[in-house]
């Protein structure tokens, strides 16, 4: 049976994956690769990091499957978006480290954007609004702070990239820049109307027009791999941002269907269907998919920091060795301590989208320990979600109250997490029996362009439940939580 590479490149770790033409994993590999953090609210990756761990996970499941490059019928690249990379085209080495989606850097430069009134027109245009987290800042921001950058790209010698352009870039041998129109879409360069980089936008940012790759579907020919790489070539045939690519993994293609992963931060999708709807509460419209040449529009919820607080507890603060120990700490916390974790970190994405607030715990007494930790950090990536659904529910009436959430990433392992994001939401919480949807989807474009897979209603008929999580919890305690978190949000954001 021909086989299917998905390269899955997120922000702490890359990892491979190989399918089956049935959309079963034959092999993984995963390795994770060094953060840094230069200065306060900076986050930035070694760009070589980044192709040396995808290139290492891939060979080693191609190893582990004992296949041949020739065996696989086309890769599927998914990626963390919005990290910004600059390169020489001659040399292909980065003039910058990558500015991670997290870097918060660019808030001033957004600042001055914003009260020069620019936001409206650029929300008009991008479906995004002027954060730090997008990739447009970041470019102007490296442009104007590496030496010479900026007349080098003018003169066309350099090359920017979100991941995606990055790794193909390296996998075909400098042969081809270009990305998929969902990465494009959350540039703040890309007009998602028109499908097109967008001269007004390059204008404000001041970028040059020769710095951009070619933007196509997400199930397209992107190129060849060097046949050094592999022992072969193989053909590129679908690009992704990782959350898009799990929105195709869950099989959500259908207007009103909603998934949400829980990886580093947490993304909610809903699928709005072939026009575009504009948020009166600070969501962001973006690209779900573009299959031959038709784009499919979704409102997105960014949390900039669900994972990444489990990371807190055992990298900042020590106190679990493993994530997996965290549901069995929580489920073990004092219930009559009220302690709430606003995990702030790199400041709150929707619908707040403050820069500049910063984490906070709230509740603590002197009989707070790490099971109360546990619990809070957990707890926080279920009240942000719920902050999201309200925001998409008002944005959008099709997003009833009897929306099923599909949901996806390492933190829905943990049953107690579930089943407490069921209770907050007061609505049903669906876990697949194929937990890897972000390359299960990159996976799929690849297929589907090789014309292995079906069409997307076909394809999401394969689309199984594993466990469903239904709300247990009485309205008056919900209802009572609910408040406290609110509380907690509304102090942190009068503090920053």
């Amino acid at each position: 049976m021909p086989t299917l590479l998905a390269l899955d490149q997120g922000t702490t770790s890359s990892r491979a994956i190989l399918f089956r033409a049935d959309m079963t994993i034959v092999t993984m590999a995963q390795q994770e690769f060094a953060q840094h953090f230069p200065a306060s609210g900076w986050v930035e990756h070694e760009p070589e990091d980044l192709w040396r761990t995808t290139l290492h996970t891939a060979r080693e499941a191609i190893a582990k499957a004992g296949i041949e490059a020739s065996d696989i019928a086309g890769i599927g690249i998914t990626n963390q978006r919005e990290t910004t990379l600059i390169w020489d085209r001659a040399t292909g080495q980065a003039v910058h480290r990558a500015i991670v989606w997290q870097d918060r850097r660019t808030a001033p430069l957004c600042g001055r954007l914003k009260a020069d009134g620019a936001e409206p027109d650029v929300t008009a245009r991008t479906g995004l609004l002027l954060d730090p987290y997008f990739s447009g800042t970041k470019v102007a921001w490296i442009l104007d702070h590496v030496p010479g950058a900026r007349a080098r790209a003018e003169r066309g010698e350099l090359a920017f990239g979100t991941v995606d352009s990055w790794l193909l870039w390296k996998l075909t041998g400098g042969k081809v820049h270009a990305t998929d129109a969902t990465n494009a879409s959350r540039t703040l360069l890309f007009n998602i109307h028109t499908g097109d980089w967008d001269d007004a936008l390059l204008r404000l940012l001041n970028v040059p027009r020769a710095l951009l790759p070619e933007v196509k579907d997400c199930a397209a020919d992107f190129g060849l791999t060097d046949p050094a790489l592999f022992g072969a070539a193989i053909p590129v045939r679908g690009i992704a941002g990782d959350q898009q690519a799990a929105t195709v993994g869950q099989a959500c293609f259908a207007p009103g269907m909603m998934k949400s992963t829980y990886g580093t931060g947490c993304f909610a999708l809903i699928n709005t269907g072939d026009k575009p709807v504009t948020s009166s509460n600070r969501l962001l419209t973006t690209i779900a998919y573009q299959l031959n040449g038709k784009r499919t529009y979704a409102l997105e919820g960014s949390i900039f920091v669900a994972g990444a607080a489990v990371q807190w507890l055992r990298d900042g603060l020590g106190i679990i060795k493993h994530a997996s120990e965290t549901g069995p700490l929580a489920e073990a916390a004092d219930p009559a301590q009220h302690v709430y974790l606003v995990p702030a970190f790199v400041g709150l994405g929707a619908p707040f989208w403050d820069a500049d607030a910063r984490a906070a715990l709230y509740g603590m007494t002197r009989n707070t320990g790490p099971k109360e930790l546990a619990r809070a950090a957990l707890e926080s990536v279920c009240y942000q979600t719920l902050d999201l659904l309200d925001a998409m529910r008002a944005d959008w009436q099709s997003a009833g109250a009897d929306t099923v959430l599909r949901v996806d990433g390492g933190m829905t392992a943990s049953d107690w997490t579930m089943q407490c994001l069921a209770d907050i939401l007061a609505a049903p919480v669906d876990r697949p029996v194929v937990g890897e949807t972000t390359a299960l989807g990159a996976a799929y474009l690849a297929g589907l362009q090789a014309g292995l897979l079906p069409p997307p209603v076909q394809f999401a008929d394969r689309w199984r439940l594993e466990r469903r999580f239904t709300p247990q919890l009485d309205a008056v305690t919900r209802q009572n939580k609910i408040a406290g978190w609110r509380d907690a949000v509304r102090r942190t954001l009068s503090a920053s």
